[in-house]
């Protein structure tokens, strides 16, 4: 799995679909600074998952258009938006979200 570098958190890339579909299942949780970036994505879930997460979602343009914070796991259904195109995934309070970031890719 590829990795980047967003606003200080280094995030994986979940590439794959097979990535896409497992993301962070089966994880017993995330040290901060580290995350998970979703591209091609403005719908998650946090089924079978066993920590709450911070989910950031961002457009085209790497602009933040909407951070849900504390996303408990077996959520079935957390929606980013229209202009969503990438989710980053961290542990609750993992990344400090600022109006606009560099998504690297």
């Amino acid at each position: 799995m590829d990795s980047v570098v967003i606003n200080g958190v280094k995030a994986e890339v979940a590439g794959t679909f097979l990535e896409r579909a497992k993301g962070l299942i089966g994880r017993r949780g995330l040290e901060p600074g580290y995350g998970l970036l979703i591209p091609r994505c403005n719908c998650i879930h946090t089924l079978f998952m066993r920590f709450p997460i911070d989910a950031v979602f961002f457009d085209r343009r790497g602009e933040v258009v909407r951070a849900v914070r504390g996303v408990r796991p077996w959520r079935a259904f957390v929606w980013g938006g229209w202009r969503a195109v990438k989710v980053l995934e961290t542990a609750a309070s993992g990344v400090e979200v600022k109006q606009k970031q560099g998504t690297g890719k």
